[in-house]
């Protein structure tokens, strides 16, 4: 239907629905298990318009049936679940691809996970997670694109693109949800669920971003955010939800509370009741509630509020409307079931299986790499010993938020190797140490349906001696550590960024034999080695299904690592949080203004990434040594490779302005381009600096200023690139 016809018809509908209807369609809620004949008696009697996390395509249908027959309105639901990197092909966790720094990749992985969510039913995701983090002791950071915004907005527009398609509705996607709206990432202490404290200035220029982004390429929903900002919880904050969101950048779509944040204003101490909790979300601009259970939905209670004058049969009417119309966009009235004949075939497409391994391939960051230990040499190693708690854990390979998985297809690192090497090299195998779960499981170990962590439970000195001697009798040892799944995402933040129980320990004895030791860190977060010093160092993240063959293809140099971190990486816990985006103050030493006792410098910069080639950038120019306000210049860079492999490199470019109506960082991420270059080849690289990356927002005016001043601009391999150029920025006044 065309726009008119859309708005109309739902008018229409409009008129003929009571007020427990309408509200009916702004309580969504989770059924934990198949067949539950409470969720199946709530939609039946018009109670809920949106049901999250069923992953079985005949429960999907059952309960859409009983939704379109059994109501008197025959309203569609929506049907939800957190597909973050893939349903049943598992891509690499969110942050790994936006090492990748390949928009492309990450938007034809989210399209696959699109397609796979579609044809089981599925028409929504609460994904991507767009917040900015900054101090990686917060274990969400799996989710999202790490502690810049520029690279942050790439990366959310690109999962928005993947995921939902050109429009609402496209045949094959899903309505993309990016969350939470906003500063979750900002978290005191790196605590989740804490509060934030974050300043205008700092919310326009570093964690709105994203979000504007995500939903200028179409995003249609938005997620709320669970803790407080600045004293308001994000769900009942009418700043956040229409003053900005709706009134100020336009957006049409739907808001969504996450799980319990509505109800849970009773927690924050703000509102008195259930009652006045979903009282105070409306009227703040939230459309649908998500709820546990029904007990603990604030929206309910929506009927009483309207009969009491507490909230305007306008409001109510204009959240029913924005759901509503997604409804219709995606197609739900006219076609609200699932081919479900489709859906085995859908899921089992090897394409997509090499898409995954291609993007766990593409996201592997080498931190690492003395006297060019990989890629390793398969006609001169006779014996590789294999050894880690996670080297052959398939549940640990996936990471976390996964649901459909499949732990029978996915490849290990251990499996990958052996796949590749086969009988040509001899490949032994020991744990190490344990890896045993969390000492408090989340909500998510217990959930329904969901085989529980995986654990390592070992005689820990026996197998820390069994392992120096497997690499003592190898020619090299691949150590595989890292954090548990359950280790990292949700309600998982840590106080220290130590390798977990004794692996610093079987780390160490390795590297002691004086062999040479590859380590793969399987993590998302910055992990502190304590100078342990192995030949290479790769950071594989959480690759996926098909994780193991990606790391064999690296180690054995059929594919090259290009990825580039997307976080500064600490030395210690005790510098968190360390944003490569600093401001500049007393001292211009960065050693006397941090801490005394130790370097005040990351170990890796952001966007720092070794390859197996070599690359050299020259001859950074700009084309015009002055522009005006408003106008935009063009940037150009020389990058060679110089070394002897086919590979990618992830060129940076780099501003900082010298003077303005307010401090700005000593560099800001303004520009990438990741390229594939041969043996010898050089290729000129071209940015565009727009008038907008010039510009910011500005707490001595409150509002968004572009500054004359003077730009310096860096181009490099990371952050602390050196090659400098300059250019000024005038008024046409001044001409």
């Amino acid at each position: 239907m065309q726009d008119k016809a859309v708005d109309d018809w739902i008018e229409a509908l409009l008129r003929q629905m009571t007020p427990e209807e309408k509200a009916g369609q702004l309580v969504q809620l989770f059924e934990f298990e198949a067949g539950d004949p409470d969720i199946a008696a709530e939609v039946a009697a018009g109670r809920v318009g949106s049901i999250l996390f069923v992953r079985d395509p005949a429960e999907i249908q059952r309960l859409q049936r009983i939704a379109i027959e059994q109501t008197r309105l025959g309203i569609p639901l929506l049907f939800a679940l957190d597909v973050i990197h893939g349903l049943r092909t598992i891509f690499p966790v969110p942050i790994a691809m936006a090492a990748s720094w390949d928009m492309q990749a990450i938007e034809a992985g989210q399209a696959i996970a699109a397609s796979e969510a579609r044809t089981i039913g599925l028409h929504w995701t609460f994904a991507p997670m767009v917040d900015i983090a900054r101090d990686p002791r917060w274990g969400r950071m799996i989710e999202g694109a790490g502690e810049d915004p520029f690279l942050g907005s790439a990366v959310a527009a690109a999962q928005v693109r993947g995921f939902q398609g050109a429009a609402l509705g496209t045949p094959g996607r899903i309505i993309a949800g990016p969350k939470h709206f906003a500063g979750y990432g900002a978290a005191l202490g790196g605590r989740d669920y804490d509060e934030a404290e974050i300043s205008e200035s700092e919310l326009r220029n570093v964690y709105f971003p994203p979000f504007k982004a995500a939903l200028q390429a179409g995003a249609a929903n938005v997620m709320c955010a669970y803790m407080a900002l600045n004293g308001v919880p994000a769900t009942g904050n009418r700043w956040l939800l229409r003053d900005v969101l709706k009134d100020e950048w336009g957006f049409t779509g739907f808001t969504v509370s996450d799980a319990n944040s509505a109800y849970d204003l009773c927690e924050h101490n703000f509102a008195r009741d259930p009652l006045d909790a979903g009282t105070r979300a409306l009227n703040a601009g939230l459309d649908m509630e998500m709820s546990l259970l029904v007990k603990y939905s604030a929206f309910r209670h929506l009927p009483q509020a309207l009969a009491n004058g507490d909230i305007t049969e306008a409001d109510l009417n204009e959240a029913v409307r924005r759901v509503l119309t997604a409804k219709c966009r995606m197609g739900l009235f006219s076609n609200p079931y699932a081919d479900l004949a489709t859906c085995d075939v859908t899921l089992a497409d090897p394409a997509h299986r090499d898409a995954a391994r291609d993007a766990a391939e593409r996201s592997f960051v080498l931190l690492r790499n003395e006297g060019d230990l990989l890629p390793l040499d398969r006609d001169t190693l006779a014996s590789l010993a294999v050894i880690g708690p996670l080297a052959d854990s398939a549940r640990d390979t996936l990471g976390p938020w996964v649901f459909d998985h499949d732990l029978d297809e996915t490849v290990t690192v251990l499996e990958g190797i052996r796949n590749k090497v086969g009988e040509h090299i001899r490949v032994d195998h020991a744990p190490g140490v344990s890896m045993i779960a969390r000492q408090n499981p989340s909500f998510f170990d217990s959930l329904p349906g969901l085989e529980p962590a995986a654990r390592v439970e070992v005689d820990d000195d026996a197998e820390i001696r069994r392992a120096v001697e497997q690499a003592k009798s190898a020619d090299c040892t691949v150590l595989v550590l890292g954090e548990a799944q359950n280790m990292i995402g949700e309600a998982a933040s840590r106080s220290s960024l130590d390798l977990p129980g004794r692996q610093q320990e079987l780390l160490e004895a390795v590297i002691a034999t004086g062999k040479p030791v590859a380590l793969l860190l399987m993590s998302a977060r910055p992990i502190d080695l304590k100078g342990a010093a192995p030949g290479a160092i790769v950071n594989i993240w959480y690759p996926g299904s098909q994780g193991g063959a990606a790391v064999a293809n690296a180690l054995f140099g059929e594919a090259v690592p290009g990825g580039k971190l997307p976080f500064n990486w600490p030395r210690s816990v005790g510098q968190v949080p360390l944003p490569y985006a600093r401001m500049k103050s007393h001292r211009p030493d960065e050693r006397n203004v941090r801490y005394w006792n130790e370097e005040g410098s990351p170990l890796y910069p952001f966007g720092f990434g070794l390859s197996y080639s070599k690359f050299e950038y020259s001859n950074l120019r700009t084309a015009r040594p002055v522009i005006m306000l408003g106008e935009t210049v063009d940037v150009e860079v020389d990058l060679a490779n110089t070394g002897r492999y086919v590979a990618a490199e992830v060129a940076q470019l780099y501003i900082h302005q010298r003077h303005g109506s307010a401090v700005r960082p000593v560099r800001e991420l303004k520009g990438f381009r990741r390229v594939v270059l041969k043996p010898g080849e050089t290729r000129t690289i071209a940015f565009e600096l727009r008038a907008e990356d010039l510009s910011y927002w500005s707490s001595a005016s409150r509002g968004w200023v572009q500054d004359e001043t003077i730009i310096d601009v860096y181009v490099g391999t990371d952050s602390a690139a050196r090659l400098v150029t300059s250019f000024e920025v005038r008024s046409p006044e001044d001409q």
